[in-house]
C-alpha cells in the first residue's frame, strides 16, 4: 500500500499578515490586499496597483544582520517555514527528536533574487565591478530559499527548489510528497514563496500586458471570470506546509490538519505564455491527480481554482474542468487570487493553506469582484460570500508561463 500523507503544520506571509488563522479570516470575509503601490515611484507605470506585503519584519525567525542581506523571498521562506514548524508542535527543542537526515525542505520561487539582482546590476554599473557584493550570487539564486531554511534548522534530507513559474508552489509540494511516498524522507517543509513587487516585476509584467490597469479602483481589480476582468494584479509572499507520512505523525502525536491525496501534473507544450485554448494539458493534469489519488471525479466536491483573472486564462481553465467533472452544480469553486492577487511562485501554496483551512473549519471563502460571470461558468457553485462547505476531496490547481500544470487533492483525515 502506498505510503499516506499528511498535513501536520502550516505557515503564511502574506498581505493579510504572517499568521494562517489572520490569513483565512481576511479570505472568509472578502477583504482584499489590493492597493496602490506605495514602496517606489510609480508615476511611469501602466500599472501602480498590487497586493503587496507592507513593513515586513523576520522578527526572531532571522538574524538581524542576515535579514538586511537576503532577498526578501528567502525572508519569506525563513519566516513562513519555520511558523509551519511551531505549527507542527515542531520548535527548536521539539526538533530535537526528528531525524534529521530524514526531514528535507523543498521551497521554491519562480523569480528568485530579484530585488538582490537589480541591486548588483545597479552597483556594478554605477560603482563597478570591485564593489559588487559578495552575497550577490548565492542570494539571487532561487534554491536559497531552502538551503538557508535548512541552515537554520539543521535538516539534512531533501533540499533543493523547483522553479515551474505560477506552478511552482504545487511543483514542490507534489515532489516533497513524493519523496516520502519513496521512503527517502519521513517529513518534509515544502511550498513556495516569491517577492516580485519592484520595479522591473512591475515593468516587465506590464510589458507582456498580462495585469489589470484598474488603477482608480484597486480592490476590484481582481476578478476571476468576471467579463470585466483586464488582467491579474500582482500579489507575493509565501505559503508553507509540513508534510509527513501518516506512521511518523502519529508516532509524534502530531494533530492532523489534512491529507494529501494525490497529485498530478502535465505540459501544455503549446505557448510561451498562454494556455491551451481548449485545456488538454490541464485535463491530462487532472485525470492524472485522481488516478494518482485512488479517487474519480464525482468524489470531489471543491476546487480552488487558478482563476488569475485574466482573459484567456480564466476561460480556458473552466473549459477543461467541464471535459473532466460531468457534474458542476455539486461542486464549489473559488479563486484565493480575487482578494490577495496572484503571487507568482508562491500562489501554489498559499492556495493550498487556504484549501486545508476550507477542510478543517468547514468555511469556503467567496471569490470577490465577481458581478457578471462568463458563461462558461455555468453550473458551478462560485460562492460570492462566506459559506459553510463541507469538503469531502479538494482539488487545487496551479498553471505557470511554458505551460507547467500541477494539482493536488487534498481531503479531510480519516484513519
Amino acid at each position: 500500500m502506498k505510503k499516506r500523507i499528511v498535513i501536520t503544520g502550516m505557515g503564511v506571509v502574506s498581505c493579510f499578515g504572517n499568521e494562517v488563522e489572520q490569513f483565512y479570516k481576511h479570505l472568509l470575509a472578502g477583504d482584499s490586499g489590493v492597493k496602490t503601490i506605495t514602496s517606489f515611484p510609480i508615476d511611469d507605470f501602466p500599472v501602480k496597483i498590487a497586493a503587496p506585503i507592507e513593513n515586513f519584519d523576520c522578527g526572531d525567525y532571522l538574524d538581524k544582520k542576515q535579514a538586511r542581506r537576503v532577498d526578501r523571498n528567502i525572508a519569506f521562506t525563513v519566516v513562513a517555514g519555520k511558523k509551519a514548524l511551531e505549527s507542527a508542535g515542531l520548535g527548536p527543542e521539539q526538533r530535537a527528536s526528528l531525524v534529521p537526515q530524514r526531514c528535507g525542505v523543498l521551497v521554491g520561487s519562480g523569480m528568485g533574487g530579484m530585488s538582490v539582482f537589480v541591486d548588483g546590476v545597479e552597483t556594478l554599473h554605477s560603482k563597478g565591478p570591485k564593489r559588487t557584493s559578495p552575497f550577490l550570487i548565492p542570494y539571487i539564486l532561487p534554491n536559497m530559499g531552502s538551503a538557508t531554511l535548512a541552515i537554520e534548522i539543521g535538516f539534512m534530507g531533501p533540499n533543493y527548489s523547483i522553479s515551474t513559474a505560477c506552478a511552482t508552489a504545487n511543483n514542490c509540494i507534489l515532489s516533497a510528497a513524493a519523496h516520502i511516498r519513496a521512503g527517502e524522507a519521513d517529513l518534509m517543509i515544502c511550498g513556495g514563496s516569491e517577492a516580485a513587487i519592484i520595479p522591473l516585476g512591475m515593468a516587465g509584467f506590464s510589458a507582456c500586458k498580462a495585469l489589470s490597469s484598474r488603477n482608480d479602483d484597486p480592490v476590484r481589480a481582481s476578478r476571476p471570470w468576471d467579463k470585466g476582468r483586464d488582467g491579474f494584479v500582482m500579489g507575493e509572499g509565501a505559503g508553507v506546509l509540513v508534510i509527513e507520512s501518516l506512521e511518523h505523525a502519529q508516532a509524534r502525536g502530531a494533530t492532523i490538519l489534512a491529507e494529501l491525496l494525490g497529485w498530478g501534473l502535465s505540459c501544455d507544450a503549446h505557448h510561451m505564455t498562454e494556455p491551451h485554448p481548449e485545456g488538454e494539458g490541464v485535463v491530462q493534469c487532472l485525470v492524472g491527480a485522481f488516478k494518482n489519488a485512488e479517487i474519480v471525479a464525482t468524489d470531489v466536491n471543491y476546487i480552488n481554482a487558478h482563476a488569475t483573472s485574466t482573459p484567456v486564462g480564466d476561460v480556458a481553465e473552466v473549459r477543461a474542468l467541464k471535459k473532466v467533472f460531468h457534474h458542476p452544480e455539486s461542486i464549489v469553486m473559488n479563486s484565493t487570487k480575487s482578494m490577495i492577487g496572484h503571487s507568482l511562485g508562491a500562489a501554489g501554496g498559499l492556495e493550498a493553506v487556504a484549501t486545508i483551512e476550507a477542510i478543517r473549519t468547514g468555511l469556503v471563502h467567496p471569490t470577490i469582484n465577481l458581478d457578471d460571470p462568463e458563461e462558461i461558468c455555468a453550473g458551478f457553485q462560485l460562492p460570492t460570500k462566506m459559506m459553510p462547505y463541507q469538503i469531502k476531496v479538494a482539488v487545487s490547481n496551479s498553471f505557470g508561463f511554458g505551460g507547467h500544470n500541477a494539482t493536488l487533492v487534498f481531503a479531510p483525515f480519516h484513519e
